[in-house]
């Protein structure tokens, strides 16, 4: 195997946004109150947008810090709020599928890693366009017209009904 690792600026950064990132997942299933994973879940979210830009993505890593930033994370925190949550008491804890988790996730790792560092990634066969960003639009806004504006209408029909759910459970209670 090669291990010849250039420990230029960019494998930093892509480093500790990997590890910001990763950490942020985990937290975000191990916290108890859903607060915190929100919070957490964001922190993940705005890792991932900065690995987006180190990909020189720049369209995706905008989208993603404003719809998943924004508006999924604020969605949620507004969904907390709007619900009464009671004490539940917590799970007990399972030690053994916790570690039975644990290995079959180091397994996982290393599959994937094996399966990464032998695999042969073919150059890339034409050079980008300079500004992605404005040839994504104009797809979107010429070609993609039509599902652009359905998925608008369906996130906004999911988010009524949603405030309608909430509001029939509150008049139930």
């Amino acid at each position: 195997m090669n291990f010849n690792i250039d420990f230029t600026g960019e494998f930093f950064a892509f480093f500790l946004l990997a590890v910001c990132a990763i950490v942020g997942a985990v937290l975000a299933i191990n916290f108890e109150k859903v607060v915190h994973t929100t919070l957490s879940l964001a922190f993940t979210f705005v890792s991932l947008a900065g690995l987006y830009v180190l990909l020189e993505a720049e369209f995706v890593a905008f989208v993603q810090v404003l719809l998943y930033v924004g508006a999924v994370t604020i969605l949620m925190i507004f969904g907390i709020m709007m619900t009464k949550h009671q004490g539940e008491g917590k799970e007990p804890g399972r030690p053994l599928l916790e570690t039975l988790a644990a290995i079959g996730c180091l397994c996982l790792f290393g599959i994937l890693f094996y399966a990464i560092r032998s695999a042969g990634f073919p150059a890339p066969a034409a050079a980008l366009p300079e500004d992605n960003t404005l040839s994504i639009g104009k797809l979107l806004y010429s070609a993609y017209a039509i599902p652009f504006e359905l998925v608008s209408v369906l996130l906004t029909v999911a988010f009524i009904g949603a405030v309608a759910l909430a509001k029939r459970e509150e008049e139930d209670s």
